[in-house]
This record gives structure tokens, sequence and C-alpha cells, in this order.
């Protein structure tokens, strides 16, 4: 104690609090070194204590380094608008051991599973993007570092989307595009604009989808309900089928459902009925075609994957959650009253009607 006393490290109760004089400071990359004021000197190992720290993980949401007019690291949180030149970090420090990998549950947010990851190479576009899952998916990309492109048959509710991603990070790089899946010739159109961009694609996430709407056919003449689910997708990915294989290693995600488990597309005898895609308006209930629909982006993604992943594409069909709320069920009153009633209790989307 009278060498502590004598070092003056006796004026603190807790092991690793600093003794006078000290600070804690991080560097670019996370590590903690302590700086001596008194004795202008610094140290990695805790006066104290002796031990080697670390700041555990990465920036949290919304923080991003930058370097002042005097060349000094300062931290800038982009949500609260303020700067300090403290490392929040430094709030979560451990030992200099391995870190355990984190472990998700239904509760985890795509911002939380993405924390840490850099996507400033990557451009991600995806379909159906201005409101629900699509919107959320693009936001988590977006302040990522992701150049996104939200491809949508509404260019203003589209745009609305990019502002409000752009309000939260200023150097997010996203930007909307009009697709209306609804016409392949808007397809086609899309598809040939995006080229001219020159880009890359890494990433296309085929999200774009309606449920329990009533019967009307395309202006392709096909059911609205499989062309908007599955055929535009089916042609999106055929016409940038060379941009993603020149893009490898790339990938496509479909977003599709349990609900393909509830149909088939097979008829009496066992064959596949092709009739049953495009139905008729006195052979149509919206639940089972979306259900077929959703059973056609699983087949889809499994062929695809087959015949692209020796290029370096991979493909993955998802299914988001059942307790999802999103905005897909508003045609049908019933289903919108019943997902009101169990909203309390979904993990909810941010919404901008479409």
């Amino acid at each position: 104690m009278a060498a502590l006393k004598y070092a003056g490290m006796d004026d603190t109760d807790s092991e690793d609090e600093l003794p006078p004089g000290w600070e804690e400071r991080s560097t670019k990359d996370g590590w903690v070194y302590y700086a001596n004021h008194d004795e202008m000197k610094t140290q990695w190992e805790h006066p104290k204590t002796g031990k080697k720290k670390r700041c555990a993980g990465d920036l949290p949401y919304g923080w991003e380094q930058e370097i002042d007019e005097k060349g000094q690291m300062i931290y800038v949180d982009h949500i609260n608008k303020r700067t300090t030149y403290f490392d929040p970090r430094q709030a979560f420090t451990v030992e200099d051991v391995l870190v355990k990998p984190k472990r998700y549950d239904g509760n985890t947010s795509a911002l939380e599973i993405l924390q840490g990851r850099d996507f400033s190479d990557r451009v991600v576009l995806i379909t159906g993007s201005n409101s629900g899952i699509g919107f959320e998916t693009a936001r988590s990309f977006a302040l990522h570092g992701a150049h996104v492109i939200l491809a949508c048959r509404n260019l203003s509710r589209a745009s609305k989307a990019v502002s409000l991603i752009q309000q939260e990070w200023h150097k997010a790089r996203i930007e909307a595009m009009m697709c209306n899946l609804a016409s392949l010739r808007s397809v086609r159109e899309f598809a040939e604009s995006f080229k001219a961009k020159k880009l890359p694609l890494h990433m296309l996430v085929c999200n774009a989808a309606v449920c329990t709407q009533p019967w009307s056919l395309t202006e392709d003449g096909l059911e609205s309900t499989f062309q908007i689910c599955h055929l535009g997708h089916f042609l999106l990915v055929q016409c940038l089928q060379d941009v993603l294989r020149r893009s490898a290693p790339a990938r496509v995600v479909v977003v599709s459902s349990e609900s393909h488990r509830f149909t088939d597309l097979l008829d009496s005898c066992g064959k596949v009925d092709l009739a049953l895609l495009s139905p008729s308006k006195n052979d149509y209930w919206s639940m089972l075609a979306y259900n077929r629909a959703k059973l056609c982006n699983i087949l889809f993604s499994n062929e695809l994957h087959r015949r692209l992943s020796p290029h370096g594409v991979t493909s993955n069909a998802v299914h988001p959650g059942n307790m999802m709320y999103t905005s897909i069920h508003r045609s049908w009153w019933l289903m919108t009253f019943l997902f009101t009633l169990a909203r309390p209790f979904t993990k909810s989307m941010c919404l901008i009607s479409d």
C-alpha cells in the first residue's frame, strides 16, 4: 500500500479506475493505450492492472471516425449531431482475449447482424424496397457503406425512402429507379438502364411481392400475383445474369415464404400443370395464388444456384419470419384486420405506403 501511495495510485477505489494524471485512449483499429499527462508518456498496459485491452467490436451504429483540422482523430455521432475525442467503444473494452461469436435470435435486427461489416465496395439491388422488409434491407446495407439501388414501381415513394435513409446518414449512397414487375417491358427497360450505369452487381434481392389482392391481369395478359411475385423477378435475373457473373462473387436472394408448403403445381396425374400458375378469374383464390408463386420462388432459386454457382454466383431463398408486420396484406381487409390485432406481438417494419 505504501508503494501504491507513493506512486499516486491509492486515490482510486476501483482496480480499473485510472490514477490521477492518466487518460485512456484508443487507436483507429480499437487498441487501448494509456497517456500520462504528468510524465508525457504513453503505454499499452493499464498503469494499475498491467493488462492490455481493446475495444469490443466496431463503432456503434451512427458513429464514424474522422480527422479534424489539427490532424487529430474525432468521433462523429450522426444521430445526435455531436462530435467527441472520446472513442465510444471504450465503454465496452475487453481484455486481449478471443471474443465468442454473438448469437442471434428472432429479436435480432438487420443492423445488428451487419454490425462491423464494410460493404463500401458492394452494389446491392433490391426490388420493392420503399417499405417493409425491402426498406429495412436497403437501409441496413446503405448504412454499412453499400451502393444501394431501390427498384420500385412508385418512384415518388422510393425517392421518399431514399431521403429517409440519407437523413440518417448523409454519406449513404442510395438511389431509386423505376421498375414495375407487373410489366415485362418495364423490367427489360430497367435492366438496360442499370447496365448503362456500368456498375457491378454483387447482390440482387428479389423482395417485391403482393398478396391477397383481387384477380387482375397484367399488361402481358398474366395473373398479377404470379407475375409480380415470380415471373417479373425471373426475367430480371435473366436480364442481369451477365452482370452478376462479371461481378462474382455475387449473390441472388429470393424472399419466399413458408406458405409455399401449402400448395403444389401438380395435376391429378402428378404432372406439372402450368395452367395453375396464371389461373382464370373463376379458378382464382388470392392466398393460393400467393402460395404457388412462393413455391415457384423456391424452385427457381434452387435451379439458379445449380446453374450459376460454378460461375461464382450463389442463390438463396429466405423466409423472413411468420410474424412479420408489413404492408403486403393491404389488399384484403380481413388480413389487414388480423395483422393489426397481431401487431403488438410482431417485429415491425418501417412502412411507406405504396
